[in-house]
């Protein structure tokens, strides 16, 4: 249905893509495990080890926004492979921090760089031949790449010392070089046309949809950073066995990234969308407020299928919008800024209002923050039916 021109999804293309949206997101889905440690090795708060959170999601989110008009021109390879060695600096700084400043500018430094990979690796995915298939693959090869960091790095840091799963990190970010050689790149600019004629066929994306999507995905990183804790002091589960709960609940949740697009083809992108949100703000809101530790893995699992769901046909639909994919980078922007301020935001309402209030604001803000993305599916419906006339839609 959404077949089209553009790069093949060949085995070499979904292993850059997904080595790229892996790294370039890492900090943010690794962040459950990089929290308990912020707090352990500094003796941190919630709202301290958010507020660390915060510094390099924050990173990510700004570098990603900025480069994202950048990233839907040739050369993506080279800056994911800056963002790559920027990035792996970073994690070595964070793995020698000796006290908060140091661990504070060293996520700076790790933000900035990954905000680089992510800015390119996801405006790639709006130069493959099939949108819908290009962004499931590549979303079930992070999930299950994930699942694999969210186990490795809380064992590093108990097996040899608190800190060495940034260098674990570090490490991931030197095997990603390689890997990213065939991240499909940018569209060329055409010799009659100059750089401003151009840039005015990508999609710009409006201020109410950005701000959708970065309240979107505040809720959903501000739940997902403190998942840990809350399992241990809700639930009494180990740490052990609450990173066991989260990766398989990461892995369980592929089935969201495989049927998201089935269900959009049957039933429609907005309609599908419009259900998967509705059981992701139940499914968050549950395990916030839950004590019991069954229902608290089925809540994850439920909460995490669906919002794989989500974002497969959210990334589907920008890349149908706009194949340069700079809508695909600015969402993916706005995204990351929503990471940022969630963990923080949820620390602080976590200390000071407690669990109850922060399931009803988590599960109000998911309904809200998804109402400008439904909208934007309707968008694409429009877009794989109407031909391109070279001007600048705004979304």
């Amino acid at each position: 249905m959404n077949a089209r021109s553009g790069t093949a999804l060949t085995f070499g293309v979904a292993v850059a893509l997904i080595a790229g949206v892996t790294l370039g997101n890492g900090g943010a889905n690794v962040m459950p495990v990089f929290v308990d440690d912020f707090a352990s090795r500094f003796g941190l708060s919630d709202s301290g080890a958010g507020l660390v959170a915060a510094t390099q999601l924050m990173a990510t989110a700004i570098v990603t926004l900025l480069l994202a008009k950048r990233a839907a021109r040739p050369g993506r390879v080279l800056m994911t492979r800056f963002g790559l060695a920027v990035a792996g600096a970073g994690f070595l700084g964070a793995t020698a921090a000796t006290g908060p400043v140091t661990l504070v500018l060293a996520n700076l430094v790790l933000g900035a760089g990954l905000g680089a990979v992510y800015a390119a690796a996801t405006a790639a995915l709006a130069a493959t031949d099939d949108a819908d298939k290009a962004s499931a693959v590549t979303i079930c090869g992070v999930v299950g790449v994930t699942a694999l960091l969210i186990m490795g790095v809380p064992a590093a840091n108990h097996d040899l010392g608190e800190g060495t799963g940034f260098l674990l990190m570090a490490l991931c970010c030197l095997a990603a070089w390689p890997l990213t050689r065939r991240l499909p790149d940018g569209p060329a600019v055409p010799a009659s046309e100059t750089p401003g004629t151009a840039e005015t066929a990508s999609a710009k994306p409006s201020v109410v949809l950005l701000v959708g999507t970065g309240l979107l995905w505040a809720v959903t990183q501000g739940a997902w950073s403190y998942a840990s804790v809350l399992g241990r002091q809700h639930t009494g589960l180990s740490h052990s066995a609450v990173s066991a709960v989260l990766a398989v609940s990461s892995v369980v949740a592929l089935v969201g990234a495989v049927v998201g697009p089935i269900a959009a083809r049957r039933f429609g992108r907005m309609r599908s969308m419009a259900v998967f949100v509705t059981a992701q703000a139940l499914a968050m809101a549950a395990l916030v407020l839950t004590h019991d530790p069954v229902l608290f893995t089925v809540a994850a699992v439920l909460w995490q299928t669906c919002q794989l769901a989500v974002l497969v046909q959210m990334l589907a639909a920008a890349a149908l919008i706009d194949p340069t994919g700079r809508l695909v980078a600015s969402l993916s922007g706005a995204g990351a800024l929503g990471t940022g301020i969630g963990p923080l935001a949820v620390g602080a309402l976590l200390d000071g209002a407690g669990a109850g209030v922060l399931g009803l604001v988590l599960a109000t803000g998911t309904f809200l923050a998804s109402l400008p993305l439904l909208r934007m599916t309707v968008a694409s419906g429009k877009a794989t039916n109407e031909p391109q006339r070279g001007r600048a839609p705004t979304v």
